[in-house]
């Protein structure tokens, strides 16, 4: 467990499509607890959740795992993440911004984003994964990421992009950030794009912070549906 990075998993009640989604079951854990545990088991570093509401501090809190309240009012993950980073004078380089809502996610992946956070000269680090089914290059539901020679991103969108002949890259929505990366991310206002694509991550590319991306074989099932959440269960047994 290195003692320069932390895991911070932002989490809050208030879903449109799925309410309560942090609490929902999967295959008997809640789903913030499956995620901790994920985290956990990657041995990347402490592991805290940043909550939205008290009912899943007491939960996280229940099975032993750390816990900071956050404004519930945050605009982004990312700002609940540094508001506990804060809030407990926290003195990690390296803080991984891990989705509370990706039951499935790897440890290998988390140490991936880890390890390329630490060795690249990128500001911010993600990863992403060859999209390999054609319904999901036309759904905006599934953001793609831009990724250039160097394997920076160039750009996040819910378009099917670039135009023509090549492979098509969907974003994990996993980041890790370097101390001063965050702190500059949180203070820029939401961006034009970002509020366009709804893509937080656009406010840092358009303030000039750099992002590097790890193509990796799998992607985390993200839950955002019933349809996901059943997927998610189904894969939890």
């Amino acid at each position: 467990m290195s003692k320069n990075s932390i895991v911070i998993i932002p989490a809050r009640l208030a879903s449109t499509r799925l309410p309560n989604k942090p609490l929902l079951d999967i295959a008997g854990k809640p789903m913030i607890i499956r995620v901790a545990e994920q985290a956990q088991k990657s041995g990347v570093g402490e592991v805290l959740v940043a909550c939205g509401d008290q009912q899943i501090f007491d939960l996280v809190k229940a099975h032993n795992f750390n816990a900071a309240m956050t404004d519930p009012n945050l605009s982004s993950g990312s700002d609940r993440v540094y508001a506990a980073y804060k809030q407990l004078n926290l003195k990690h380089e390296f803080i991984i911004n891990l989705q509370g809502d990706l039951p499935t996610v790897s440890p290998e992946l988390i140490i991936k984003i880890n390890d390329d956070l630490i060795s690249s000269k990128a500001d911010i680090a993600t990863a992403a994964a060859k999209i390999t089914d054609e319904e999901e290059k036309n759904n905006p539901n599934v953001v793609k990421a831009v990724i250039g020679f160097n394997m920076r991103a160039l750009y996040f969108t819910r378009s099917a992009c670039p135009w023509g002949e090549g492979d098509l890259y969907h974003h994990i929505g996993i980041y890790g950030y370097k101390k001063e990366a965050l702190e500059q991310y949180v203070n820029f206002p939401p961006s034009p794009l970002e509020k366009r694509e709804r893509l937080e991550q656009l406010r840092a590319l358009e303030n000039g912070l750099s992002i590097s991306v790890s193509v990796v074989d799998s992607i985390p099932i993200g839950v955002d549906t019933k349809e996901d959440l059943e997927a998610a269960r189904r894969s939890c047994i």
